[in-house]
């Protein structure tokens, strides 16, 4: 994987690229951006392009130095990830060992934190001092979904490099590209953040499944409580889709939203184009302050469902809550 071949993140790209063009690569790299936008996939690019034998501003995914760095075994690239809940300070105690050792050929080495902004005080003071006198020619690249959640100290002495979430029509026609169907990958582009989150969706079986759920679902909710609760309790609830209860809200929130879509007159917003027949019918049997009020209705048991509220409760009290619409 080149920075050519990464869908989007335009800015990023253009930060690090000019960096290794001008050769005043920073010493220390923030990429902070929501999950799914790509940053892990970046990092690795970006350590290939540091150490490729044959690009400047790039790697060639070929080389010695790529291939290792793809297979995880570069003596000179480091990867941190949190031990339990956090980064412990003996991790970064360990680090500076491991950087203080010899480097080959390039005397660089590299290291990537993976949830940066999980580090504990103590090994964040300690990632401090080492930011400050590194003991070797060295690149930094922390990973983070919020880049405020960072000590200041650490902010300031680094490159901030931003990642946002990719255009879901720039996702979706990749995905169709691809081969996955079309319905399946323009529900999951509305879901995540990036590409590689979105193909990930396309790949479970659970989530087409849990899809086609959703779906009977959304045609019964509004008129057949009796029905719909039946189909929840034999299809979700006891079985293993139980799991991905939240996902189910997520996609009753799209649902909502097209009905909302058709009565705009924005067919061309819908998710569920293929639906569109159904649709039809059932949009107009609430109104619009209605339909906004289930959306509602909706992200406030997600809400619950997420503070371990017994999820079957939940759902059953969310479908009761949809026969009145207000």
């Amino acid at each position: 994987m080149s920075f050519e071949t990464i869908l989007g993140q335009e800015r990023a790209k253009k930060i690090v690229q000019h960096g290794l063009r001008a050769d005043k690569v920073s010493h220390a790299y923030l990429f902070s951006g929501p999950i799914g936008t790509g940053r892990k996939l970046f990092a690795q690019t970006f350590a290939k392009a540091l150490f490729c034998e044959r690009l400047q501003d790039d790697c060639c995914d070929s080389c010695l130095s790529c291939r290792k760095i793809d297979h995880g075994n570069h003596p000179d690239v480091h990867v941190i990830v949190p031990e339990g809940q956090s980064i412990k300070i003996d991790q970064i105690r360990e680090l500076q060992r491991e950087l203080s050792y010899r480097t080959q050929a390039t005397g660089q080495k590299v290291y990537i934190m993976e949830h940066a902004d999980k580090m504990t005080v103590q090994a964040a003071n300690s990632l401090l001092k080492f930011l400050e006198e590194p003991t070797s020619p060295t690149v930094a690249i922390l990973i983070t979904e919020n880049g405020q959640a960072m000590l200041p100290t650490i902010i300031s002495r680094s490159q901030l490099v931003p990642f946002t979430p990719q255009a879901p029509q720039i996702m979706l026609q990749r995905l169709v590209d691809e081969g996955y169907p079309a319905a399946l990958a323009r529900t999951s582009v509305h879901l995540v953040n990036g590409l590689d989150a979105g193909r990930e969706l396309c790949q479970q079986n659970w989530f087409a499944e849990l899809r086609n759920v959703m779906l009977q679902l959304g045609k019964e909710c509004t008129s057949k409580l009796g029905t719909a609760l039946l189909i929840a309790q034999q299809k979700v609830f006891k079985t293993e889709l139980a799991e991905h209860a939240d996902m189910l809200f997520d996609l009753f929130h799209l649902w909502f939203r097209d009905m909302l879509n058709y009565q705009l007159n924005r067919q061309d917003h819908l998710i569920f184009s293929d639906q569109v027949d159904t649709i039809s019918k059932i949009a107009w049997t609430k109104s619009t302050q209605e339909w906004v009020h289930v959306m509602d209705s909706a992200a406030e048991a997600q809400k619950r469902l997420r503070a371990n509220v017994n999820p079957q409760l939940v759902f059953e009290q969310f479908l009761v809550g949809m026969q009145g619409g207000t």
